[in-house]
């Protein structure tokens, strides 16, 4: 059994490898698949696809007499080479086909099987009203990846095979059929029309896919190439092209950027229902969530949307014209994806607001680096290959790139993209291709950055501190690496000097050290004192960061130092002093600092300085024109638990501002903060988010899931749970029972047991629900219940689950229930038996007595 917890230097850190691990490699070839045809038949009532799958190989090899094809709880009719009939053993997950003439080189062998796919668990999703979503679109959705396209048609489903594929589909009349490549043929054979489509360019069997449903149309182009944005019929035109209308433009930024046009045909993208992913690239045809789409007053403060259409256009180039031949890079495409979204940021909006996002991608990957756990980039061992898909391959995996072109400096970062894309186009990569790529391009060796960063795990964790010598004009800074596994980099400090009359400082002077050992200390001349320091100018390098300057070099960094990230730092760092005068520093810097995602985080800043000056210094913040920030500084005063913080924040409920997300802040926060005060009135506070939980149907139920948020707060109300409860029922709009069974967990941590038993009875029926969204809400609740009844729960789940992230899920709830629990659970147990004995021998003693009474009466 593998380790659940490993000393990986920081303290004690969870492994990636779970119980059931193993190494993974691609199975051996029998030849190359070219050509998929698939010509299907789709019955929608009764869930089911019937067809016909043709494969053409080309043998590797002479005498191959058996080939093992992925298809996994499919009915095999026949299986057939040209019209001659195959023997085959199929056991539910494997088919395997004696062929009747061994294999020759170059003589290709055309394999046809019947089969049909009845009620699939995975691969191919059938979406329809049901009793209790009657409004439910009827829809058919495809999802390959990791490798879940053997559950919908017979293939060799590994990614390092690459092959042309087409689709001929009848479906019902009334609706749409959309798949890969070109649509060459619609024809009406009846009441069904039947869509013929082709892709003429290689891509893996993960990649194909089909989406059928009652869309609306909206066609735009590049170059003359079709774009088209697909939306069920109960949306509008308006709201596609709100959501998707950059996408055009995109295309064009990134042909130029990775110095190859776009490949395909057309590219299309089909919002579906019920979807599990946020979106999924197949080729010049992606699959999003209708999560996605937006209305006007979602689009005023969410660019959301934006990126995920940004980072699955990124993949037509990173995972489909260059594909990952295992798994194990899939880093090297999500990674430039995820990078994609700060290309895009960076090209719209600017250098500030791409800092600033490459900080929120750095800082998911910590917290699951901190939390979850700490593993390579690259790694065979898993046990399902989906498990590879976290915070390590997509944000790590994003920092790893801007690293890249940090080091190598524009020009040749892009010259070496230019290369990598140019050389395997069509073709199957793994990270070495990457490296040779840059190697051929600069000559420059960057191996040392994988092995530090993609080969293993972990990343710089340094302490940093300054002082200045007057006499003999040095500057020292100190660094500390804190991490068990030191890094090797050279990172520039640069010093700013000569600030003028409040404005920007007039000048920095850099110098590039190479940080390599525990402890080291830097002495820099000077001609005068600085007056702020920045560590890793421009903070290129991914790298957590403890600033140990003085009050006055903080201050000035955060007023003048013109890169924002080096702002924030200097801002936590101000909040860990506590005192008035970083108050002050931290009040001016939100009401005066230019770019909004600064302010951000010095409300959050402020929000962790305990003094009644900084709750009095985010209360001015609640009228910033940006309503991220006014988001964050909501957030921020509900941690100070008092009664003029609550009046503060109560305008913002009930639709007291423009923006959703900052409503629904709001109404979370009144729930939080009105649970802490001493003397609060529950019922008050509850009549507010019942009053918000009336409201109509908003975008995503953003806000009434705030409402639901802030009841779980107020969890010693009995009410409060009831209501929360409610909406866990079947008929609530998805997003808001979502919601509520998250809430549900939040409720029940550390509660008394006649609510933990209620709760836990609630999560169990809900349990048994097969949406795969459900259950993940359900796996994050039980994860909270720090009760042993949440364990068996969670591992019924596990074992029934058919989808390998909530199994994951599952078992690290487990984990973290178990470790609630704790030592105190044998005493919590003990304690409870004998709670149970002491009332059994008082309910003997009182028959006894019963007993003694009669007899002694008789």
């Amino acid at each position: 059994m593998a380790n659940w917890d490993t000393d990986n230097g920081n303290g004690k850190r969870k492994s990636f490898q779970m119980p059931g691990a193993k190494p993974h490699y691609n199975p051996d070839r029998p030849g190359q698949v070219e050509h998929i045809s698939l010509d299907l038949s789709v019955d929608i009532p009764n869930k089911t696809l019937r067809g016909v799958c043709q494969i053409r190989l080309n043998p590797v090899r002479n005498g191959i007499t058996d080939l093992e094809l992925d298809a996994v709880n499919l009915e095999i009719a026949s299986v057939q080479v040209g019209n001659i009939a195959q023997q085959f053993d199929y056991d539910g997950e494997c088919l395997k086909v004696k062929l009747a003439k061994p294999t020759a080189i170059g003589d290709r062998v055309a394999l046809e099987i019947n089969y049909a796919a009845v009620q699939p668990q995975r691969g191919i999703y059938f979406v329809t009203p049901t009793e209790h979503y009657p409004k439910k679109p009827t829809q058919v959705w495809t999802q390959g990846e990791d490798e879940d396209s053997r559950y919908w048609f017979p293939c060799f489903d590994y990614p390092g095979q690459l092959a042309t594929s087409e689709i001929k589909v009848r479906v019902p009349g009334h609706l749409m059929a959309i798949s890969n490549g070109e649509l060459v043929s619609t024809s009406q054979d009846g009441n069904d029309k039947i869509y013929h489509w082709v892709q003429r360019e290689v891509h893996p069997s993960y990649l194909v896919t089909l989406a059928i449903g009652d869309f609306i149309e909206v066609k735009d182009n590049w170059r003359g190439i079709p774009v088209t944005y697909y939306v069920d019929r109960s949306r509008t035109a308006a709201e596609a092209v709100l959501s998707m209308g950059k996408t055009p433009r995109m295309i064009e930024f990134f042909s130029q950027k990775y110095g190859y046009d776009y490949a395909f045909p057309k590219y299309a993208q089909v919002c579906v229902a019920d979807f599990i992913f946020g979106g999924m690239e197949n080729t010049s045809t992606t699959l999003l969530t209708d999560r996605c789409v937006l209305d006007e007053r979602a689009a005023l403060d969410n660019r959301g949307t934006e990126s995920l259409v940004a980072h699955e256009l990124a993949h037509q180039w990173f995972g489909d014209l260059v594909v990952i031949k295992h798994w194990s890079h899939a880093w090297v495409k999500e990674g430039a994806a995820t990078y994609a979204e700060v290309l895009w940021t960076e090209h719209e909006y600017g250098a500030e607001e791409a800092a600033y996002y490459r900080l929120g991608e750095a800082s998911r990957y910590f917290t699951e680096d901190a939390e979850r756990y700490r593993r390579p980039m690259v790694t065979h061992v898993y046990r399902e290959a989906i498990e590879l898909y976290d915070r390590h391959i997509y944000e790590k995996g994003g920092c790893v790139y801007h690293m890249l072109r940090t080091e190598l400096g524009d020009d040749l970062f892009w010259q070496s993209i230019h290369t990598f894309v140019r050389q395997n186009a069509h073709k199957t990569v793994e990270t070495i291709d990457l490296i040779r790529a840059i190697e051929q391009t600069t000559g420059r060796n960057v191996l040392f950055l994988f092995d530090q960063y993609v080969f293993r795990g972990g990343h710089p964790e340094y302490k940093v501190g300054y002082s200045w010598d007057e006499d003999n004009k040095l500057a020292k800074v100190t660094v500390a690496q804190t991490q068990e596994e030191l890094f090797d980099l050279k990172i520039p400090i640069a010093f700013g000097f000569e600030v003028q009359n409040g404005q920007q400082a007039v000048t920095q002077k850099t110098f590039t050290v190479r940080v390599f050992e525990k402890e080291q200390a830097f002495y820099f001349p000077l001609e005068t004192k600085p007056s702020f320091i920045s560590f890793d100018r421009g903070n290129n390098y991914l790298k957590q960061v403890t600033l140990e300057y003085g009050l006055a070099e903080l201050k000035a960094g955060l007023q003048f130092d013109p890169d924002p990230l080096a702002k924030i730092q200097c801002a936590q760092a101000l909040a860990k002093k506590g005192n008035l005068e970083a108050v002050k520093a931290l009040e001016k810097a939100l009401l005066e600092e230019s770019f909004w995602g600064v302010r951000v985080e010095v409300a959050d800043a402020l929000a962790a300085i305990n003094l009644d000056q900084a709750c009095a210094a985010l209360v001015k913040g609640l009228g910033d024109k940006d309503a991220r920030v006014r988001k964050a500084v909501i957030s921020g005063l509900s941690k100070f638990k008092t009664e003029s913080s609550l009046q503060a924040i109560k305008p913002f409920v009930r639709k007291g501002d423009p923006s959703y997300l900052v409503e629904a802040a709001a109404a979370t926060s009144i729930g939080e903060i009105a649970a802490a005060l001493p003397d609060y009135e529950p019922d008050k506070v509850i009549k507010w988010l019942r009053e918000v939980l009336k409201e109509e149907e908003g975008w995503n139920e953003v806000v009434r899931s705030g409402a639901i948020a802030g009841l779980a707060k107020l969890k010693e109300s009995d009410e409060a749970l009831d209501i929360v409860m409610k909406y866990t029922a079947p008929d609530v709009p998805q997003p808001l029972r979502l919601a509520s069974i998250r809430a549900l967990g939040a409720m029940g941590k550390s509660q008394t047991k006649p609510k933990t038993d209620k709760i836990l009875n609630r999560l169990q029926v809900l349990a048994s629900e097969t949406f795969f969204l459900t259950q993940v809400s359900v796996v994050s609740a039980l994860g909270q219940v720090d009760s042993p009844a949440a364990i068996g729960i969670l591992q019924a789940l596990a074992d029934g689950t058919p989808d390998g992230r909530v199994r994951r899920m599952a078992d690290e709830a487990i984990a973290k229930v178990q470790k609630a629990i704790g030592a105190d659970a044998g005493i919590k147990q003990l304690r409870e038996e004998m709670d149970k004995l002491k009332k059994e021998n008082q309910e003997l003693k009182s028959r006894l007595e019963a007993i003694e009474a009669k007899t002694v009466k008789g």
